[in-house]
């Protein structure tokens, strides 16, 4: 009997156990809780922490959460305006602002997942159909992308078309601009659910293949073009440099042979002034100078080796009849004694 009434009073002290765990439960900051029967909600949702008391086995505890909640689309490919396919990666923040409205929607938060998913998708795609390419990739219109050197001093004189070479068209708005513009034009549609949408952002946006093949063909232009343009310049900087060069070496020639023209020509004034000196004093000098000239030109044009055929009127040939007359006659035996000239008398 006591081991039955035993086994009864555990069985008591369970039962009350077990009821007792399903009369509480506990709130954390972090959540807010709603309390459903059956399926319907049951009173107002519970946002502060603590202790609370519930019908057990009857009401059910739904938990939502409080905090800042993150939202990450999927990549979906969308044509801009100047007709440029991108795809676009977009994330955004947001969280519960209502829970009992929240929960009478969507019930979860998967359901919700799905809900910005099409709201953000549609308005995504919307705002880039609406702007052209250089409005999605640049942050924002008073931001001055960095720029190669080279660029800069192409920019400045080379045109390409109707844009200069490596200038960017101007923007309107600029990236984030147009993320506020969405987060704008999905706000009022999650507001109703319970939703407050605190920021939307583009996380990734890639060029498809076609944009990239285009890009990288307006890249290489700008190259070959900027190579061109040096290039000319270079060639047009060495014609230049090469004629001031000629330039600078005709004027050094030019003085040179100005001055060496001005110093032979004092020199023959100081030599005929010497010669006119030189006749003046002595008679005899006119002709002891034609004569050493004339040696000096028989030295310079004959040598041993050479033959000479002079005609008997030339200055040479008289030059040289005269030389062998006034040479000294080779040495003449005396006569002998004994011998007498042919014709002699002895007187």
């Amino acid at each position: 009997m006591k081991k039955l009434f035993g086994s009864f009073a555990g069985l008591v002290g369970a039962l009350v156990l077990l009821l007792a765990s399903g009369c509480f439960y506990t709130v954390k900051e972090t959540e807010h809780v709603i309390i459903t029967r059956f399926g319907d909600i049951v009173g107002e949702p519970i946002s502060s922490p603590g202790l609370r008391v519930k019908m057990p086995f009857i009401d059910t505890v739904n938990r939502l959460e409080k905090r800042l909640l993150n939202w990450d689309g999927r990549p979906i490919t969308i044509p801009t305006k100047d007709k440029a396919y991108i795809s676009v990666d977009t994330f955004a923040r947001w969280r519960i602002t209502d829970p009992k409205q929240f929960f009478i929607r969507f019930r979860d938060l998967r359901s919700a997942e799905s809900r910005l998913e099409d709201i953000l998708g549609s308005e995504t795609r919307n705002a880039i159909a609406r702007n052209e390419l250089i409005e999605i990739v640049r942050t924002d219109k008073a931001r001055t992308p960095a720029m190669d050197e080279t660029l800069k001093e192409a920019a400045s004189g080379s045109e390409v078309g109707t844009a200069k070479i490596g200038v960017l068209p101007p923007i309107r708005v600029g990236r984030a601009t147009i993320e506020k513009e969405i987060q704008a034009a999905a706000s009022p549609k999650l507001k109703d659910p319970g939703i407050e949408l605190l920021d939307v952002r583009f996380k990734r946006i890639n060029y498809e293949e076609e944009v990239l093949e285009r890009v990288y063909q307006r890249m290489t232009s700008e190259r070959l073009q900027i190579a061109q343009r040096f290039r000319s310049e270079g060639g047009a900087e060495a014609a230049r440099i090469n004629g001031n060069r000629e330039r600078d070496l005709n004027e050094i020639e030019s003085a040179a042979y100005k001055k060496v023209q001005e110093l032979r020509g004092q020199a023959d004034a100081e030599a005929s002034r010497i010669y006119a000196e030189a006749y003046g004093a002595n008679p005899a000098a006119p002709e002891f100078y034609e004569f050493l000239k004339s040696l000096e030109t028989f030295r310079t044009a004959v040598s041993k080796d050479t033959t000479l055929l002079l005609s008997t009127d030339s200055d040479l040939f008289r030059l040289l009849k005269a030389t062998s007359k006034t040479a000294v006659p080779p040495a003449v035996p005396p006569a002998s004694p004994t011998a007498t000239p042919t014709g002699s008398s002895s007187e």
